[in-house]
């Protein structure tokens, strides 16, 4: 058995609609940061003695959906190598399913890092890139660690991701705040069909992170943890404006997600340099220079519990491990 693990990533500059539903060709081009906390281990082996494809997660099997989109990614990668055996597969999640903390990035990366190699195949990293995108678009940046690009592309080739700086030299943190990581009743995939079918807004949305891409990549240039913050809680509002325009209107917002935005803003006006962006979920993350790191922990501490903050340090790509 062959096991890789991968860490997630959070998009600085978010990845929200697909062009290419079979494909997962994304409308625009995105950038985020991999982070060491989050991550999932998954092991895979191709048996000969195997009448299906035998998924575990964390220590439960799976069946229904879930089971479908690892089974089709499988058969991706048979196709790929060859193959007609059937796999053991068996993931452990460091990091809650479903709750816009990113879980799926990492669970294709490790998925389509060792599935390959047990499978016979040598990838390099953007050959794995573009395989990981095949299970979940924003596994195609997990594969990279530090601050990482995603070029939409124009088809399978084309669509990949790449590092922008993998080591990261500046002191730029991410902390989570864990609101609610129970499953979200609207998945991402759900979520972004419906804001580019019927958001008036999405045609805009395509423009902004065209702008916020390019300054962006200046901010990271610069190290300016402020101007990266400030161009991340921006573009986060605007695409969180997306699911409210759609039509019907929803919002992975809950009354915890607007405190904790209100509290950073608190924070922001009493000197302390920190931002914040959402995902698909309640969860907030917060962005913000580690020497400040005691004061906002001890704010935020106060209104959600330390137990609560998760502290993020910039995280590595995808490696194969011993299990």
């Amino acid at each position: 058995m062959i096991t890789a693990r991968a860490h997630t990533n959070i998009a600085l500059v978010k990845y929200w609609g697909k062009k290419d539903q079979k494909l997962i060709i994304p409308q625009t081009d995105s950038l985020s940061l991999t982070l060491n906390e989050f991550y999932a281990d998954t092991g895979v082996e191709f048996r000969d003695d195997l009448t299906a494809d035998d998924i575990e997660i964390d220590g439960q099997p799976i069946t229904g959906r879930s089971a479908k989109k690892v089974k089709d990614f499988l058969d991706i990668i048979r196709q790929i190598s060859g193959s007609h055996n059937y796999a053991k597969v068996v993931s452990t999640n460091h990091v809650p399913i479903s709750a816009g903390l990113a879980s799926s990035a990492s669970a294709f990366a490790a998925l389509a890092t060792a599935a390959s190699k047990a499978a016979g195949l040598n990838l390099d990293r953007r050959s794995l890139s573009r395989l990981a995108r095949r299970g979940s678009g924003s596994a195609t940046r997990s594969i990279y660690g530090g601050l990482v690009e995603w070029h939409r592309g124009t088809d399978d080739q084309s669509s990949f991701a790449e590092p922008i700086m993998e080591k990261v030299d500046f002191g730029i943190e991410m902390m989570a705040i864990l609101i609610n990581t129970t499953k979200k009743k609207i998945s991402s995939r759900q979520g972004m069909q419906s804001s580019v079918e019927s958001s008036p807004y999405y045609p805009a949305w395509r423009k902004v992170v065209a702008q916020d891409m390019v300054a962006m990549k200046k901010a990271i240039s610069d190290k300016n943890i402020d101007q990266i913050g400030h161009i991340a809680e921006e573009n986060a509002l605007r695409m969180h404006a997306l699911t409210l325009s759609a039509d019907p209107g929803y919002t992975y917002f809950n009354g915890d997600t607007i405190r904790a935005i209100q509290a950073i803003n608190d924070l922001r006006s009493h000197g302390v340099s920190c931002y914040y962006t959402m995902d698909a979920g309640p969860n907030v993350k917060v962005i913000y220079n580690q020497k400040d790191r005691e004061k906002i922990v001890q704010y935020l501490g106060n209104l959600f519990s330390k137990q609560r903050l998760i502290i993020s340090q910039p995280g590595p790509g995808v490696k194969i491990i011993d299990k």
